[in-house]
């Protein structure tokens, strides 16, 4: 491109008018289109393949470690997965238009509130190609347009996916602009993306925390994010052994690199004897590397924990283990190194659980549940554009719902104000 600027501002023109066009769209062409984009999906296998093995063999070439590899491979069940997407957010309820709180005024009027599209959505991401289908689709079934700008890893695969989303739209007669994915892997395209409030509205950033960091630090569109996913799961000292034994070993080794995975557990001095030996037997089985505290030490053979270990997203099998002497320790550490992402409490004991829900200050907040139930799908959301740390708008998995926001409407018969 010749000029990124011109480029952008083009792109951002054409969601802005899309955007008018998809407020307006009904429930039945949002799911047209989303099944005709899964339609064309299942025909451009052989593009989608041979776009991705372009990006695999450049990212081969290019020395990307087997994890970032394994991200950006769409193997023919990711493509499964994807087709499957399209048709599970086709199904779910239309959250536009929904009207809400109606109530009758002493002047006559009737107030309430009216669920409407944010407009256009920008959607920065990394690696994975299959965020382009599940952030299009959310988008869409909400009624927004959107600017998609992912990795230069994924460059072709992207294009691939984006000329499916284009045919499908163009097949029930909503304009292709409605989803636009970035065409140019310049840096600068970020820049003036995060920075077109007149064209705009929110900006979701999906990756690396140097990335996050840098787009809240500049953009001058509202955005919703979350940094780190630095999870905590506390065994109280009147938790169900079995209970505390299965949750804690469910929240670090299900899956590692994930926001939702648990970074430090934290447990009750009178029941750390119970179940931390069996535990940390049950982790080094895994793999996991165990760091602790002084007082854990004195319980099992592990590495000792730094202070910043305490504010670390490992994303790997590495995990943090302090002893505390009772609830308030615990959420005394959760308040000074949470990410504010999820946090869970094992325990018998109803009080305390009620006591936890409401102190704890995170976006989930969990009794007796694994903290990888935070997430889109699990809490019926049918699907998610991120998690949210933030607590305007939207907060902890981003649905359908938290790509709209509530305007108020008023019905009147010719009332005047008096």
């Amino acid at each position: 491109m010749n000029n990124i600027q011109e480029y952008m501002i083009s792109l951002g023109q054409n969601a802005r008018a899309a955007a008018r066009v998809m407020a307006c769209a009904t429930t039945e062409q949002k799911n047209n289109a989303l099944l005709a984009i899964a339609a064309e999906l299942q025909q451009q296998r052989p593009a989608l393949m041979a776009a991705n093995e372009q990006d695999l063999a450049a990212g081969r070439d290019s020395g990307l470690d087997a994890a970032l590899l394994d991200r950006l491979e769409l193997t023919p069940s990711r493509i499964d997965s994807m087709i499957e997407g399209l048709q599970q957010v086709a199904a779910l309820p239309d959250p536009c238009g929904e009207i809400s709180d109606m109530r009758y005024r002493p002047s006559g009027i009737q107030v309430g509130k009216m669920r409407v599209p944010l407009g256009v959505v920008g959607i920065i991401y990394e690696s994975r190609p299959n965020v382009t289908i599940d952030a299009a689709s959310l988008c869409l079934k909400s009624g927004n347009a959107t600017l998609l700008r992912g990795g230069k890893e994924a460059l072709h695969s992207n294009q691939a996916i984006a000329a499916c989303i284009s045919a499908g739209l163009n097949r029930v007669g909503l304009p292709a602009t409605a989803v636009q994915v970035v065409a140019t892997t310049d840096r600068a395209a970020v820049g003036h993306m995060i920075t077109m409030p007149e064209y705009v509205d929110v900006i979701v950033p999906r990756g690396g925390k140097s990335l996050i960091e840098r787009i809240s630090k500049d953009a001058r569109v509202a955005v919703i994010k979350h940094l780190d996913g630095i999870c905590h799961v506390y065994i109280d000292d009147r938790a169900d052994t079995e209970k505390a034994f299965n949750i804690a070993l469910n929240a670090k080794t299900h899956r590692y690199g994930v926001c939702n995975a648990m970074e430090t557990l934290l447990v009750h001095a009178a029941i750390a004897p119970a179940v931390l030996p069996r535990l940390a037997e049950a982790y080094i089985e895994r793999g996991v590397e165990l760091r602790g505290c002084e007082r854990v030490r004195g319980l099992i053979d592990c590495q000792p924990a730094t202070e910043e270990d305490w504010s670390t997203e490992y994303l790997a099998p590495v995990l943090s283990i302090k002893i505390v002497d009772d609830m308030a320790a615990a959420m005394d550490h959760i308040d000074r190194y949470s990410s504010k992402h999820t946090e869970a409490i094992v325990t018998e004991d109803y009080t305390r659980a009620r006591q936890f829900l409401a102190q704890v200050d995170s976006s989930s907040v969990m009794i007796n549940a694994s903290t990888r139930f935070a997430d889109g799908f699990e809490y019926g959301l049918g699907a998610e554009i991120g998690i949210s740390t933030d607590k305007i708008h939207a907060r902890g998995p981003v649905g359908l719902e938290g790509l709209t926001s509530q305007k108020w409407i008023v019905f009147g018969d010719g009332h005047i104000r008096r």
